[in-house]
C-alpha cells in the first residue's frame, strides 16, 4: 500500500503525525528524570552530573551521526515504512533496557541503542516530502512541529508526575508507548515511496556520514541551508544539556515544576506550528519566516541567561517559542531542491549534521555550565550556556540572510510531486 492519491496522501499525513507524536511522547516522558537519574548515579553532585550528561549526549549524537545516513539510504532503497517500524520497535526495547539499568555504564549503553534506533524523525521528513507538493511542505512540516509540541506538552508533565513517585517509572511508560507506536504503524501506516521512485541500489558512498555530507554539495542552496540547520540544532542542544540541572540549581525546580514548564513550551510550540507557521509563510515567505524564527530564538535565549528568578525565565518562553517557525521553513526550502529518489539521503545527511551538532553541544553547554557553577570558576555565571546558544542563533541569522534565497522549483521535483 502506498500513499499516492490525494485522499491517501491526506490520510498518510495523519498517520505520520500520530507516529511522530507517540515517539515524541515517549522521549518527552524521560526528559525530567534522566538527568536526575544520572545525578543519583553521580553521587548527587551537580558539577559531576553535568559532565556525565555531556558524555551521554555526545555519545548519543555520535552514534546518530554514523547511523542516520545509513537509515536514510535504506529508506530510499526499501521504503520509509520498514525504517520507521524498526525504529519504533528498537526504541521500545531500549526504554525497557534503560528502566532496568542499575549503573551509569549500563545506562550509557541504553543511550547508545537509542542513537542507533532513533530514525523515525528524519524518515518522517522524507515521508512528508513524498506525499506533499513543494508549496505545501512548510505547512506539513509545521504539522510535524505540532506533533513535537503536543508530545512535549503531555510527555514531560506525565514524566514529571511519574518520576515524583519512582524515577524509573517514566522509562516503563515510554517503552509501552514506543511499542504501541510499532503496533500502530505495523497495521495502519502506509508506504509513501512507490517502488518505481526508489533508489536502484543501496549505495555505501552515500550511507556513510562523510559521503552523505558530500551529497549536500551537489545542491548549493541546500548546502548553505545545511549550515543553518547545523547551527540552529547546535543551539537547540542547550535544552537537553542543561535545562533540568539549570532549573534545579538556579530556581530549585523539581521534576513536577520542570514537567509543567516543558508542558508550557509544548503548548506554545503547538500554537506556533498550527496557527502561525502557515500564515507566516503565506505573509512573509519561507525566507523571512526563517529569519524571524531564528531572531526570536536568539532573544529568548538571552532572556533565559539573564533570568535570576523563575518568573523572569518564564517571560522568555513565548519569545523563544517563535523560533519553532524556523525549522519548517528551512525544511520546505531544502526539499524544493531535490527529487523523491534522494529525499531520504538528504534527510539522513541533515540528521547527520544534527547529530554532529549533538556531539559538540552537550560538551559545550553542559561543560560550560558545570565549569561556571563549579568551585574553581573565576566567575559564577550559570546563564552562560544560554548566552552561547543566543550567539549561535545570531550567526544563523547572518548565514540564512545570505543563503536562504527562494529559487525556482527544479522541473524534476515538480514532475515527481505532481
Amino acid at each position: 500500500m502506498t500513499a499516492s492519491v490525494p485522499g491517501a496522501r491526506r490520510a498518510a499525513l495523519v498517520f505520520i503525525f500520530i507516529t511522530v507524536l507517540i515517539d515524541v511522547l515517549s522521549f518527552g516522558l524521560i526528559i525530567p528524570v534522566l538527568p536526575r537519574l544520572i545525578k543519583q548515579f553521580a553521587g548527587g553532585d551537580t558539577e559531576h552530573a553535568a559532565y556525565w550528561i555531556a558524555v551521554f549526549g555526545t555519545l548519543f549524537a555520535a552514534i546518530q551521526f554514523v547511523c542516520a545516513p545509513i537509515q536514510g539510504s535504506l529508506s530510499d532503497r526499501y521504503g520509509r515504512r520498514p525504517v520507521i517500524l524498526l525504529s519504533c520497535l528498537g526504541l521500545g526495547l531500549d526504554f525497557i533496557f534503560m528502566a532496568l539499568a542499575n549503573t551509569l555504564p549500563w545506562l550509557l549503553v541504553g543511550r547508545v541503542i537509542s542513537g542507533i534506533t532513533s530514525a523515525s524523525f528524519s524518515t518522517a521528513n522524507a515521508y512528508i516530502a513524498d506525499v506533499t507538493a513543494p508549496e505545501e511542505r512548510a505547512k506539513s512540516y509545521g504539522m510535524i512541529g505540532a506533533a513535537f509540541g503536543l508530545g512535549f506538552i503531555v510527555g514531560p508533565v506525565i514524566g514529571g508526575q511519574l518520576g515524583h513517585y519512582d524515577v524509573r517509572l517514566p522509562f516503563w511508560f515510554a517503552a509501552a508507548l514506543a511499542l504501541l507506536n510499532f503496533c500502530y504503524g505495523l497495521f495502519v501506516l502506509p508506504e509513501s515511496l512507490p517502488p518505481d521512485k526508489r533508489s536502484a541500489r543501496f549505495d555505501w558512498s552515500h550511507a556513510n556520514p562523510i559521503g552523505s555530507l558530500v551529497l549536500l554539495k551537489r545542491y548549493p542552496q541546500v548546502f548553505g541551508l545545511a549550515a543553518v540547520v547545523f547551527i540552529a540544532n547546535l543551539a537547540h542542544y542547550v535544552y537537553p544539556s542543561v535545562f533540568v540541572l539549570f532549573a534545579d540549581y538556579r530556581y530549585g525546580w523539581e521534576e513536577q515544576e520542570v514537567g509543567y514548564v516543558l508542558g508550557v513550551v509544548g503548548v506554545l510550540s503547538v500554537i506556533v506550528n498550527v496557527v502561525l507557521i502557515g500564515r507566516a509563510v503565506k505573509a512573509f515567505g519561507e525566507r523571512r519566516t526563517l529569519l524571524l524564527g531564528l531572531g526570536c530564538g536568539a532573544i529568548g535565549f538571552m532572556v533565559y541567561g539573564f533570568a535570576d528568578v523563575g518568573w523572569l525565565f518564564l517571560i522568555g518562553l513565548p519569545i523563544s517559542a517563535l523560533w519553532a517557525m524556523a525549522a519548517p521553513a528551512t525544511q520546505a526550502l531544502i526539499t524544493r531542491q531535490v527529487g523523491a529518489d534522494v529525499q531520504g539521503r538528504i534527510q539522513g545527511a541533515l540528521m547527520s549534521l544534527i547529530s554532529l551538532a549533538g556531539i559538540v553541544g552537550p560538551t559545550l553547554f553542559a561543560g560550560s555550565f558545570g565549569y561556571f557553577v563549579g568551585k574553581s570558576t573565576p566567575v559564577h555565571l550559570p546563564g552562560v550556556p544560554w548566552f552561547i546558544a543566543s550567539g549561535l542563533l545570531v550567526l544563523g541569522v547572518l548565514i540564512a540572510w545570505r543563503y536562504a534565497r527562494t529559487q525556482p522549483v527544479p522541473s524534476h521535483v515538480v514532475a515527481e510531486t505532481a
